[in-house]
């Protein structure tokens, strides 16, 4: 690890990466009907201002993981955040002045997309350069802490920032990300590589025989990690619809609601990623434990329809979701040595956004369709994930080996 001038100064800059990713859509979704009406675009067209942002993102995250072990992380992240904030830039101007509005916001959201793609997973394998052991847990806690945090206000500063002008959003990306970009080029040191990056035949020959060894429990991994975002996302689109349908709550007041579950995984996450160490029979437990737990919520969810007990019943998945991720990500950053460690948590922030893309027009589906059986095919869902986690997640005899860098090293000793 490079000593850094001031941990926990470094420690906030890179708890600042993944809360700039998740304002790119969650600090707009309370804008699309105004930005719907004012640009004169069908409900398909806005749709596109979150879609087209997300697949650009799924699509960048694997090249510039590459990227990232071939050179550093923070020749990615600082560029990527510029990127992010320029987007903003282009897509607040459009909207201002331009004739051709539309058609310049979904190209501002494309360069955020691609921006996007280079802060939370690079940020996540920048976790596992710098910290270690216990530590390394805790701060990737924080790292999802921050994830959930940034879900739980934006909706709240979308609303508020709508009050200006209902692109004033856009506008707001290049403050968040400059701040972000001044916190990494001050506060984060990497260490500088001792050899020469391999060659790109090289690289992929390491990660293929990574994925070999490894893969089946990285594919339960990668599945339940999705699931978590496509659960999260899914059922806040169908809490969304229900409150502004069924209560006439919508505004500001509406994302304050949205907010209750995110605080709790959000908290959740803290909580667990400060106790949880190295301990991998603990995290697989907790994995199991949590989706569980989200199993058991989203069945009961068929029996309530009043908001009040329909909340306290969904808080039990929100807990359950941050039992979950934060072991997860430690598995995930700990699965291969460093010079390879960029592609693998990036290939699993891409699978998270897909997961995070796809959830909201799959729940609109099954929300026409039946919602018991909305409910109860997301339990299922929660469930299968749950066996996967059970049987394909494996525990090395000894959880301990000294001087192993990774958990991949560990897994070899067994």
């Amino acid at each position: 690890m490079a000593k850094q001038k001031n941990k926990g100064m470094a420690i906030l800059a890179i708890s600042s990466i993944p809360l700039i990713l998740v304002l790119g859509n969650s600090m707009l979704i309370p804008v699309l009907p105004k930005m719907k009406e004012e640009l004169g675009i069908s409900q398909f067209e806005v749709s596109l201002v979150i879609s087209v942002f997300s697949i650009a993102a799924a699509i960048s995250i694997p090249v510039l993981g590459y990227l990232s072990d071939r050179f550093s992380r923070k020749a990615i992240i600082i560029p990527a955040l510029i990127l992010y904030g320029s987007g903003g830039l282009l897509a607040g101007a459009a909207a201002a002045w331009f004739s051709n509005a539309y058609t310049w916001i979904l190209a501002g959201r494309i360069a955020q997309g691609i921006g996007a793609a280079g802060t939370a997973p690079i940020a996540m394998a920048l976790t596992g350069d710098l910290f270690k052991g216990g530590e390394q847990s805790r701060v990737l806690g924080l790292v999802e802490a921050s994830n959930g945090f940034g879900k739980v206000i934006s909706p709240i500063i979308g609303s508020l920032l709508a009050l200006l002008f209902w692109y004033a959003a856009f506008w707001a990306f290049p403050v968040f990300c400059l701040a972000s970009v001044l916190l990494t080029i001050f506060f984060i040191r990497e260490k500088k590589a001792e050899k020469e990056p391999p060659p790109v035949g090289k690289y992929v020959k390491g990660l293929v025989s990574v994925f070999k060894t490894e893969g089946r429990w990285l594919f339960a991994a990668y599945f339940t990690g999705a699931a978590c975002l496509f659960t999260l996302f899914g059922i806040l689109f169908y809490i969304s619809d229900i409150l502004e349908r069924d209560h006439q709550i919508d505004g500001v007041l509406k994302g304050s609601i949205l907010a209750i579950p995110l605080l709790f995984m959000t908290t959740t996450s803290y909580i667990t990623g400060s106790k949880i160490g190295k301990k991998m029979g603990l995290m697989k437990a907790l994995i199991v434990i949590g989706l569980l737990l989200m199993t058991a919520s989203f069945a009961s969810l068929v029996l309530f329809t009043r908001l009040v007990p329909f909340f306290a019943v969904l808080v039990v998945s929100s807990i359950g979701t941050g039992l979950v991720l934060p072991c997860i990500n430690s598995f995930i950053t700990g699965s291969v040595p460093t010079d390879r460690r960029g592609f693998v948590t990036s290939l699993y922030g891409s699978v998270r956004f897909l997961g995070v893309a796809i959830g909201p027009p799959v729940y609109g589906a099954l929300m026409e369709w039946s919602r018991p059986g909305m409910f109860l095919a997301t339990a299922g869902l929660t469930l299968f994930a749950a066996l996967l986690s059970l049987v394909l997640i494996h525990v090395p005899k000894k959880e301990k080996a000294e001087g192993s860098d990774s958990l991949f090293e560990k897994m070899q000793l067994t």
